[in-house]
C-alpha cells in the first residue's frame, strides 16, 4: 500500500453526500478538502451516483485537482499522471440503510445474540420475535408481513439442542411470507445462524420461498457467542440484495475499490479499530436528527446499538415522550414554561434544519442532547451484557446482590476514551459545551479522555482501516478526532463543599502541590493539546479515582482544546431539586468550562 499517495471516500447519507480527499504528504496521510451535495438516492433523480459526482466536483473546485472522468470517479494506474486517485471507498445509509429482522427462541438469550450480530453488521433492527415474547402466533405473523425488512436473521438452540422451536420460527416465517422493502418479484434473504442439527429441516422449509443462506451457529454452546459469520453473511447480502436494488448502487460498485458498507457498520469498525490498535476502552456516539447510534469496545468486547427514536429533529418529539418534561428542564438554567418547552420541541420537528437562534434556544437544544445520550447509554447498557444463560459458579456474597450472566460489560470506571460525533457534539459553538454534555450525560467515572469527530470523517475512515488501515489511523488522529482533554471524576457522593481529596499536578506551567477538591465544584485547568502533565490524587475514604477507595492513582495525561477538568460533582450526578439552587449551579458549571461568552452569561443572571 505504499504507493497509495490520493484517497477519496464517500458517505452517502440519507440526505447528504459527503466526500472527502486524502493525500500523503511529507508528514504522512492529511486531510486535503471536504465536499458535499444533497443524495439523489430518491426522485426524480433515482441514481445515487449523481450526487456523489456533485460531492467530487466540489471537492476537484475547492482543490483545483482532476478527480472526474467520463463522469465517473478517476482511478488512475500510475502515480505520474497527477489526475485521478489510487483508492476510492464509500459507505451508505441512504434509502433506509439496512433494515433487518431477527428471530430467536430465548428473548434473553439466542435472540439478544441475533441482535448483536445484526447491529454490528450496521442494521437497523426494526423487530426481535421469540417464542417467548409474549405475542400470539397470528399476532407474530401479522407483524412479520407488515415490516418489509430488507433481510431475516434467524437464530435458535444450541448445537446438538432441541431442533422442534427454532422450526417453528421458520413455519411462522413461511406463514407470514413476508415481502423484501426493495425490489420486487426478487425474494427475501434469510440467513440461518443456529443449532446445526436443524439444517436440514429450516432447508426444507425455507429454500423453495426466500435467499436462504445457512452460516455457523451464533451461540454453538451457552457459554460461547460467535457473531462473525452471521455478521459477514449480513454484509454479503447487504451487497448482493439491498445494494443492487436501490437506485444507482450497481454503478456505484464498479467504481469503488472496496466493497461498500453500511455507514454504522463502518464507524464501528474504527472504533474496534482503534481500541484494537491501543488496547483501550472506548465509548462512540453518533447522534443524528432521527437516531443516535452508540459504540463501544470492553476488554476487546465490540458492541453497538441503535436508539431509533432518539434523535435531535425528527425524533426530538420522541426523546420528549421517553425522558418526560421534568428530566429536560433540570438541565436549564432558567426558567421555561413547560408548554413553552413543548411548542419549541415541536416546532423543532416540524422544521428539522433549523439550528439555534439564541443563547436560550442552544442551552434547550443541548438539555435534549444530554437526555437523548443518557438514554441511548442506558439502552446500550441493556444489550452490551455477557452472555445470558451461562452456568456460573457464584458465591453467597453474588447470589444476594446480583445476577452474574447478563450483567452489563459497560464499566464507567473502566473507559479510557470518549468519542462524541453528530452535528449537536461536533459543531457546538464552542468545544468545552460539547464536552459538559458529555460529563452531564454519560458521567464517567476516574480518568477518561474526551475527543469530538470534527466534521464526521468516521464512516470514511472506517471503510478505509479494511483497505489502508496505516492512513485510516493517522488522519484519524490528526484532522478527524478532536481532543477536548481529560477528565478526572471521582466516584462517590459527600455534602456541598466538602472535602474529597487532594490533587497534585506537575508540569511545565503547574506546580500544585495537595490542593484540596471540594465537592460539587467543577474545575477547569488550561493545558494544551501537545502539553502532559503529571496527576497524583488522593481520594478521602469512601471515594474512587480508579484504585478503590481512599487510594491515590497517578497518571501522565495531555491536554486538549478545552483543557485538564476536574469533575468532583460526584457519581451519580445529583441535580438540586430546588430551581433556585439548581439554576444557579448549572450556570457556574457553564463559567467553570468558559462555555459560554459573558455577554451570554448576563443574559442568563
Amino acid at each position: 500500500m505504499n504507493e497509495v499517495r490520493r484517497i477519496l471516500a464517500t458517505d452517502c447519507g440519507s440526505t447528504t453526500t459527503k466526500a472527502i480527499l486524502i493525500e500523503r504528504t511529507d508528514e504522512g496521510y492529511r486531510l486535503i478538502a471536504r465536499g458535499e451535495a444533497p443524495t439523489t438516492v430518491e426522485a426524480p433523480f433515482d441514481d445515487v451516483t449523481i450526487g456523489v459526482l456533485n460531492a467530487m466536483r466540489e471537492l476537484e473546485e475547492v482543490t483545483g485537482r482532476t478527480l472526474l472522468t467520463d463522469n465517473k470517479v478517476f482511478i488512475r494506474s500510475s502515480l505520474d499522471n497527477d489526475a485521478g486517485a489510487d483508492l476510492y471507498v464509500s459507505t451508505s445509509s441512504a434509502g433506509g440503510g439496512l433494515q433487518m429482522m431477527v428471530m430467536g427462541v430465548v428473548k434473553t438469550m439466542t435472540a439478544e445474540s441475533a441482535q448483536r450480530a445484526a447491529l454490528g453488521a450496521g442494521a437497523i433492527v426494526m423487530d426481535v420475535i421469540a417464542i417467548d415474547d409474549g405475542r400470539k402466533d397470528y399476532e407474530r405473523i401479522q407483524r412479520i408481513r407488515s415490516l418489509r425488512p430488507d433481510m431475516v436473521l434467524l437464530a435458535g438452540g444450541t448445537d446438538g439442542g432441541t431442533v422442534t422451536h427454532v422450526v417453528e420460527l421458520a413455519e411462522l416465517l413461511v406463514a407470514a411470507d413476508p415481502k423484501p422493502r426493495l425490489g420486487i418479484g426478487f425474494r427475501l434473504p434469510v440467513i440461518f445462524a443456529g443449532n446445526k442439527d436443524a439444517r436440514e429441516e429450516i432447508r426444507k422449509l425455507l429454500a423453495d420461498r426466500f435467499d436462504l443462506r445457512i452460516v455457523d451457529n451464533i451461540r454453538p454452546t451457552l457459554e460461547t457467542e460467535n457473531l462473525g459469520p452471521a455478521r459477514e453473511a449480513i454484509h454479503e447480502l447487504f451487497l448482493e440484495h439491498v445494494m443492487q436494488q436501490a437506485p444507482g448502487y450497481n454503478k456505484l460498485t464498479t467504481w469503488v475499490s472496496a466493497p461498500i458498507m453500511p455507514t454504522p457498520m463502518a464507524v464501528g469498525k474504527l472504533v474496534e479499530e482503534v481500541a484494537r490498535q491501543y488496547e483501550l476502552n472506548v465509548l462512540a456516539v453518533d447522534i443524528g436528527g432521527a437516531t443516535t447510534d452508540v459504540f463501544s469496545v470492553f476488554n476487546g468486547v465490540f458492541n453497538r446499538t441503535v436508539s431509533a427514536n432518539l434523535g435531535m429533529s425528527y425524533s426530538i418529539g420522541n426523546v420528549l415522550a421517553e425522558t418526560g418534561v421534568e428530566n429536560i428542564l433540570r438541565w436549564v438554567p432558567f426558567e421555561v414554561d413547560e408548554t413553552e418547552l413543548r411548542n419549541r420541541l415541536r416546532n423543532k420537528m416540524i422544521r428539522p434544519t433549523t439550528i439555534p437562534q439564541t443563547v436560550e434556544d442552544l442551552l434547550i437544544e443541548q438539555a435534549v442532547a444530554r437526555e437523548a445520550l443518557r438514554l441511548s447509554l442506558e439502552h446500550h447498557k441493556q444489550l452490551a451484557v455477557t452472555l445470558r444463560g451461562v452456568h456460573v459458579q457464584r458465591t453467597i456474597g453474588e447470589i444476594l446482590t446480583a445476577e452474574v450472566s447478563g450483567q452489563t460489560i459497560v464499566d464507567m470506571m473502566a473507559l479510557d476514551l470518549v468519542i462524541g460525533s453528530g452535528g449537536v457534539l461536533s459543531h457546538a459553538p464552542r468545544r468545552s459545551q460539547a464536552a459538559l454534555m458529555l460529563l452531564d450525560a454519560w458521567q464517567p467515572e476516574g480518568f477518561t479522555q474526551l475527543t469530538v469527530d470534527s466534521i464526521f470523517m468516521m464512516p470514511h475512515l472506517g471503510v478505509l482501516s479494511t483497505v489502508h488501515p496505516e492512513a485510516a489511523m493517522e488522519v484519524f488522529w490528526r484532522d478527524c478526532l478532536v481532543k477536548l482533554g481529560w477528565v478526572l471524576a471521582p466516584k462517590g457522593v459527600a455534602r456541598e463543599g466538602e472535602v474529597i481529596g487532594t490533587i497534585s499536578i506537575t508540569g511545565e506551567r503547574y506546580n500544585i502541590s495537595n490542593e484540596p477538591v471540594r465537592f460539587g465544584e467543577l474545575k477547569l485547568y488550561p493545558l494544551d493539546e501537545n502539553e502532559t502533565v503529571r496527576v497524583r490524587f488522593q481520594p478521602v475514604r469512601g471515594f474512587d479515582a480508579g484504585e478503590g477507595s481512599g487510594r491515590a492513582v497517578e497518571r501522565e495525561i495531555s491536554g486538549g482544546v478545552v483543557g485538564f477538568i476536574v469533575d468532583a460533582r460526584g457519581r451519580p450526578l445529583q441535580l438540586p431539586k430546588e430551581s433556585g439552587v439548581r439554576f444557579r449551579k448549572l450556570r457556574e458549571w457553564l463559567k467553570a468550562l468558559n462555555a459560554l461568552p459573558q455577554r451570554a452569561q448576563a443574559i442568563l443572571v
